[in-house]
């Protein structure tokens, strides 16, 4: 049995552009431009190394943020690139049968079945996974917050010696980590982990935090938002349902909402949503005092946002006022025709 640190880097279209727009059979966060992976044995020794570029079919011009965080360009992609299935077959060619995956965080394994999903390719062979987070969270200073890779190099005192945001460099860096750790072990107590992982929240929190839950099985972000805005939008103090402000998305699929209870008034709701093994969406959810910090962000962030989004939400206000009053035009002109009748 051999372990296979993956790492990738995926594409994702620049917002407003024509690629954003399209409709896709499945949804995807990012089109996977690059594979990097490394073998660790059983025995926790650094083995052989797989790379490979991918020429994406989807998004087909590249994030110019994207392109700067990795260095990628378009012209290697189009030179060294190949298509999505024929890179995953050799992937696969190379893992072997008895493998089990580790990734620095929840997302590669996740972008990598939305991939798998949208070309129709077989996933079942990536059940076998564990975030390695977690395991160097439980092996180490026991905390629930996601550490940077570079953090964790600092903490074992390993030297970078590949480049970061690359796929194989990344890759290399984790299995050192990996190396590390007693694999086995935390692959045998990866539940407890990850449980307090997820009491923890997914990320530091901010001063003032006093509440956190997390929800499950939610079938995607539309649902989650809205228990998070209807039934599971519960006062911290009386347990009321609150009533939800305005949704602001924020960096790592996190969003944050100012809710108000009738009696204890207003607490500031901070979210992340994340993808479960099964495809479902998890939320991870932290309720601060109105008076906090997070608080404070929350109101900045309102005070950016768009002027043409104000306005487009003043106009649907004024448009349902109007409809209102239409209604209740017809609905008197309705009494009066009765009363004559």
């Amino acid at each position: 049995m051999d372990y296979i640190v993956l790492d990738m880097e995926w594409n994702q279209p620049w917002p407003g552009s024509p690629s954003a727009k399209k409709v896709l059979p499945v949804q995807i966060r990012g089109e996977i431009i690059q594979i990097g992976a490394v073998r660790v044995t059983e025995d926790q020794l650094v083995a052989d190394e797989f790379q490979v570029l991918i020429q994406p079919k989807v998004y087909r011009h590249l994030n110019r943020r994207v392109s700067k965080l990795t260095g990628i360009k378009e012209a290697r992609l189009r030179e060294e690139g190949i298509p999505f299935p024929e890179a995953i077959a050799k992937f696969r060619q190379w893992c072997g049968e008895d493998i089990i995956f580790l990734t620095w965080g929840f997302d590669d394994i996740s972008i990598l079945r939305e991939n798998l999903r949208l070309f129709r390719l077989e996933e079942g062979w990536t059940e076998r996974w564990f975030n390695a987070q977690m395991i160097f969270n439980a092996q180490t200073d026991g905390s629930s917050s996601q550490k940077a890779l570079k953090t964790a190099m600092e903490m074992f005192e390993i030297e970078p010696s590949r480049p970061a945001h690359d796929a194989l460099g990344d890759a290399y860096h984790t299995a050192l980590i990996c190396a590390m750790l007693d694999l086995r072990k935390g692959v045998e107590s990866y539940g407890q982990a990850l449980k307090s992982h997820d009491n923890g929240f997914h990320g530091a929190e901010l001063p003032g935090c006093i509440a956190r839950k997390v929800f499950y099985d939610y079938a995607d972000k539309r649902v989650a938002l809205a228990a998070m805005s209807g039934e599971e939008n519960l006062c911290p103090t009386c347990g009321r349902q609150m009533l939800s402000s305005r949704w602001f998305a924020q960096p790592g699929h996190r969003y944050m909402d100012l809710a108000t209870c009738p009696e204890h008034g207003k607490f500031l709701i901070r979210i992340r949503l994340s993808q479960q093994p099964d495809g479902l969406t998890r939320v991870s959810r932290l309720t601060y005092e109105a008076t906090s910090e997070a608080a404070a962000a929350y109101a900045r962030r309102a005070e950016k946002a768009d002027p043409e989004e104000q306005r487009g939400t003043v106009r649907r206000r004024r448009r349902r006022a109007a409809s209102r009053e239409i209604r209740e035009g017809q609905g008197a002109v309705t009494e009066k025709k009765e009363e004559a009748e």
